[in-house]
């Protein structure tokens, strides 16, 4: 009675939580209004709209800068920086303020930010002016965002009538000494010049609003803000103009002049002319036109498709199987004859012997839990809308934050198939569960940060971030994770349905195809291609008929063996998709590559594992063994000579 009491106590609090979160908006997502500034009374009511810069990254380089190294118009250094949390920080977000002054309904036309002057004799305006030009030539991309949603650059599809708007645009284009007009400069006839960057340094911004009349909110919200870059030359004292037809802004690789660029903008407000269109859904004109969304889909789908196929399939294939094999064992009054017959039991006094290098085995089951949980629980708060897009970094912080805190599932698994494979040095395999794959996954980040920090990279993660990092993990994870390993080491050790034999079984002789190394390749490939981690159950039937007992680090290795294909296909990728190019550049892409794959491995490994671990069990407690019978005739026959009947 008192347990049901405390799930209707665990149900009340839970419902009232959601009850509570659907009341209220989520942090970082409550709507702002805005108004103009003769016409409002409300002093909440914003007539200034903030226009924030984040750092440019490009595909073409995996190493972000921020916006004021390429020595485009800022603020003065006393203008303050939206407050960036953990998770922003860690992935490389610098969100800074900028110069663009925006009012609500008030439209500008050819407005000058700034001007930069290079002059050909300074040392100092070259190296400028060249790595501004490195950035065009690396096609850099600008991301802006107004009222916490991204400034998003439209465009159509080439030969199709659909819009496709992306969440960067590039800082400009350039064409190749052989005339090949690269990225954006395929957009216009007018960047024409051989070997010429040319820079946009216009921009006209589009701005689009919902008005709340009849709400019960006064003002306006904004539903979307749009931009369109252009290169336009502007003549140094003489008057402003942004006309289409002026002469693109461009300079050539070596620098045998003085360059003037004059950046401006305008701005335009718009009413929202779809009546469905509010604020709730803003994001979903960014999602709709994305061209590879019906791909995604189809191949989720897909997925899920084969994955309930095959493992319904699998499902049915072993239970028929284990029928067949129980039903006539458990009608027969003697088990020696059915020996040569079942040959699942043949291992009964051996499938649970303790594994080599059980120590590193427990820990990377331990580190691996810790993985699981923490991505089961960042998909369920993902699932309640508490990592929103708009939410910045939050799925960053929400990761590393679950991660630390999920120390004692670590430590408590570690000790627990430690303490059953037979191990004593309780102190070593604790320690190893908190240090070891943290410190591995911290150093190779630290190393790739080191790089960062040379590159002079806006990535760069700052050192009382490491220091935060390191004093996460000293402070919470670790001593979680000995509680946890003390809380293993304290219970009984776990009771295996069979007894284990002294003396080992030999293993009679497999066919290639049934061997650990083959078996392991072959049986990460499903999962890889699925996706899903259901299908290691498929690779379960692959062992479960064998006289091979060695089966603790095969579980593990078959999974992880996922992890393998994912680092085959990032090299495939990088080869054949990208056009990454610096030495900097490729230590980072495969360093950061390595990380996910080094995580990915614990995490498939450790599912793998236990799917096989308690399938084993299941098996081997579905009969009722007599100690006097069949543990008794193969003890006897194991501690003499070993079964020559048996055949490949």
């Amino acid at each position: 009675m008192e347990h049901y009491s405390s799930l209707g106590l665990i149900w009340l609090v839970l419902c009232t939580w959601i009850s509570c979160a659907a009341a209220f908006y989520l942090p970082g997502l409550a709507p702002i209004s805005y108004c103009v500034t003769e016409k409002s009374t409300n002093p909440a009511c914003l007539s200034k709209i903030d226009l924030f810069v984040n750092s440019l990254n490009s595909v073409e380089s995996v190493i972000p800068y921020e916006y004021a190294r390429f020595d485009f118009c800022v603020p003065p250094t006393d203008k303050t920086s939206p407050t960036e949390n953990l998770g922003q920080v860690v992935v490389g977000e610098r969100i800074r303020p900028s110069l663009y002054n925006i009012t609500f309904k008030k439209d500008v036309t050819c407005k000058q930010l700034c001007a930069k002057e290079y002059k050909s004799g300074n040392a100092e305006d070259g190296k400028k002016l060249e790595f501004l030009r490195s950035g065009i030539a690396l096609n850099y991309q600008n991301h802006w965002i107004i009222d916490n949603m991204p400034v998003t650059w439209c465009y159509e599809f080439t030969g199709e009538y659909r819009k496709y708007c992306s969440t960067g645009f590039p800082i400009g284009c350039h064409v190749t000494e052989d005339g090949q007009a690269r990225d954006a400069c395929v957009t216009s006839t007018k960047f024409n010049e051989r070997g010429m960057h040319y820079i946009f340094n216009h921009v006209d911004i589009k701005i689009k609003y919902y008005d709340g009349s009849g709400e019960d909110w006064e003002g306006a919200r904004l539903t979307s803000a749009e931009v369109k870059p252009k290169s336009i030359k502007h003549e140094k004292g003489k008057d402003l103009k942004c006309d289409d037809d002026l002469p693109a802004m461009g300079f050539p690789a070596e620098m045998k002049s003085d360059v003037y660029i004059a950046y401006t903008y305008s701005v335009q407000f718009l009413p929202e002319t779809y009546p469905n269109q509010k604020w709730a859904s803003r994001w979903d004109y960014i999602l709709d036109s994305m061209p590879h969304t019906k791909i995604q889909w189809f191949s989720i789908m897909n997925s899920s498709v084969i994955v309930l196929f095959l493992s319904g399939m699998v499902a049915l294939i072993m239970r028929r199987t284990l029928r067949k094999d129980i039903a006539p064992y458990n009608q027969m009054e003697s088990v020696v004859c059915c020996q040569k017959t079942f040959r699942w039991k043949l291992v009964h006094g051996d499938v649970f012997r303790p594994p080599k290098n059980g120590m590193l085995l427990s820990v990377m089951l331990g580190c691996g839990t810790q993985t699981f949980i923490t991505v089961f629980f960042t998909l369920v708060f993902a699932c309640f809308g508490f990592l929103s897009p708009a939410n910045r970094g939050a799925l960053v912080t929400c990761s590393l934050v679950l991660f630390v805190c999920l120390g004692s599932p670590a430590g408590y698994v570690s000790a627990r198939i430690y303490k059953m494979v037979g191990g004593d040095l309780w102190k070593t395999n604790t320690l190893l569960s908190a240090f070891l794959f943290p410190g591995l996954i911290f150093g190779i980040f630290f190393l790739l940060n080191c790089v960062l920090w040379s590159e002079g990279s806006s990535a760069a993660v700052p050192f009382t971030t490491l220091f935060t990092l390191l004093a996460m993990l000293f402070g919470i994870s670790a001593p979680l994770t000995f509680l946890g390993a003390y809380l293993g080491f304290k219970k009984k050790p776990i009771m295996q349905p069979v007894r284990t034999n002294q003396t080992p079984r030999q293993i009679p002789y497999q066919r290639i195809y049934t061997r650990a190394a083959p078996g392991i390749i072959m049986g990460g490939v499903l999962p890889f291609g699925c996706i899903y981690i259901q299908l290691f159950f498929i690779l379960n039937s692959i062992w479960s008929q064998l006289q091979d007992y060695h089966w603790w680090w095969r579980s593990f290795l078959t999974g992880g063996c996922t992890a393998v294909y994912f680092f085959l296909y990032s090299i495939h990728f990088f080869v054949t998709k990208l056009n990454i190019t610096g030495t900097a550049s490729t230590f980072l892409y495969f360093g950061y590559t390595l990380i996910m794959v080094l995580i990915f491995f614990l995490f498939t490994g450790t599912v793998g594992f236990f799917a096989c671990f308690f399938f084993v069990r299941k098996i081997y407690s579905i009969v009722e063994v007599d100690d006097k019978g069949l543990n008794g005739e193969l003890d006897g026959e194991l501690d003499g000579e070993p079964d020559t009947q048996i055949k490949p």
